[in-house]
């Protein structure tokens, strides 16, 4: 199709036979190009979701043993939440695999965030939906522990995540995690009032129009297209989806109070 394009253009604006023939050629090239780019953006898309995957439960198993040993309890919770994450049964065992990979004593925590941090480049948005995932795993249990927090800091710096914008995600992701469920339709305490706000990311004295840009990009954010496209596994988006349900919870919740 691009020499076809070629030829017709070299012959609108050069004339004749050899200007097609040359705008032929040209067209070739170009298209032998733009077919080699898509090669690679789709090879360099494949292997940014299979680190990112790696990245995410060998971590998860190293923050499970952040106090020291991995409980028959956090074992459940992991396995827990393989399974609302949605993914098929081959996938579960490598996430296992990898869980167990890092609880290791031998496990490098560096050497995993350097390459993923090679891999994911100036993919701000890829770095962000790791610390949401761990955050979600750190939070499974109900509470995010001391020794959890430390780790998911010490993640944060070394894919060059500022220290103000985690904890301001930190407290964002902890006030979405409390409308988990569904908190459309019930009345509005002073308590889940300011959390909704913190989900949002935004203050209580906002406008009407800020807070719903503040929503519908924190929608985007988390919609499963763009988070696949942004890197993340498909057998992931379970947790995605879940997410834009907070989201969208607790922006009902400011919308109900301010009617």
């Amino acid at each position: 199709m691009a020499k076809l394009i070629g030829a017709l253009l070299g012959f609108l604006f050069f004339g004749g036979f050899f200007g097609a023939l040359l705008g032929y050629f040209v067209g070739g090239f170009f298209g032998r190009g733009l077919q080699s780019n898509l090669q690679d953006s789709y090879t360099l898309h494949a292997q940014s979701a299979d680190i990112f995957f790696e990245t995410t439960f060998s971590l998860m198993g190293h923050m499970a043993k952040a106090d020291g040993r991995v409980s028959e309890d956090e074992i459940a919770q992991a396995e827990a939440l393989m399974a609302r994450m949605g993914m098929d049964e081959s996938k579960r065992k490598e996430a296992i695999y990898l869980f167990k990979e890092g609880t290791g004593a031998d496990y490098d925590m560096q050497a995993t965030l350097s390459r993923f941090v090679a891999a994911s480049r100036f993919r701000g948005d890829l770095k962000r939906n790791l610390i949401m995932f761990l955050v979600e795993i750190a939070i499974a249990d109900g509470e995010i522990h001391i020794n959890e927090e430390d780790m998911l800091r010490r993640v944060a710096n070394a894919i060059n995540i500022d220290a103000d914008s985690f904890e301001k995600m930190l407290e964002m992701l902890k006030a979405q995690r409390t409308f988990g469920g569904g908190a459309a339709g019930r009345a509005s305490t002073a308590d889940e009032l300011a959390n909704a706000y913190q989900a949002l990311g935004v203050v209580s004295t906002a406008s009407d129009k800020d807070i719903k840009k503040a929503y519908r990009k924190l929608m985007s954010q988390y919609h499963p297209d763009k988070m696949i496209a942004k890197g993340v596994p498909e057998d992931m988006l379970a947790m995605a989806t879940e997410k834009t349900q907070e989201i969208q919870s607790a922006y009902e919740v400011i919308k109900n109070s301010r009617k």
